[in-house]
């Protein structure tokens, strides 16, 4: 399933379920086999964070952070490239509602060239 037709599928089944259909008929509708508690997971996700709790927020592939993700990192690394990774992830979810791990940030800053320069200066050689 395409990521657009997956957050269709999850849209639609939580809509059958606040209907009051039981959570597996609401999958079993659209096609989906998940687990009781994802649904209802997905469910409280989507009374707390809205439309963002629909996206697939997939963490360790750098390909799988999502464009508006990279637009977001892209522009505030360059605005102040000495920010730590641990503001950015705080900014990310607040800003975007995403939540991405400090390592694999760090690896998606590296991979773009928009590292932490201040990390890197600070860190020791280890050839001494």
């Amino acid at each position: 399933m395409e990521q657009e037709q997956r957050q269709a599928a999850k849209r639609q089944m939580l809509e059958l379920m606040q209907a009051g259909q039981p959570w597996q008929a609401a999958a079993a509708a659209v096609g989906m086999q998940v687990s009781r508690s994802t649904a209802y997971r997905w469910q409280q996700e989507v009374h707390t964070r809205g439309e963002a709790a629909l996206q697939d927020g997939r963490h360790g592939h750098l390909a799988k952070v999502l464009p508006p993700v990279l637009h977001w990192l892209e522009s505030r690394c360059q605005v102040a490239p000495l920010v730590p990774s641990s503001q950015l992830q705080r900014e990310l979810q607040e800003q975007l509602g995403v939540l991405i791990s400090i390592s694999h940030l760090n690896a998606v800053r590296a991979a773009h060239g928009w590292s932490n320069a201040a990390s890197q200066a600070g860190k020791k050689s280890r050839s001494s």
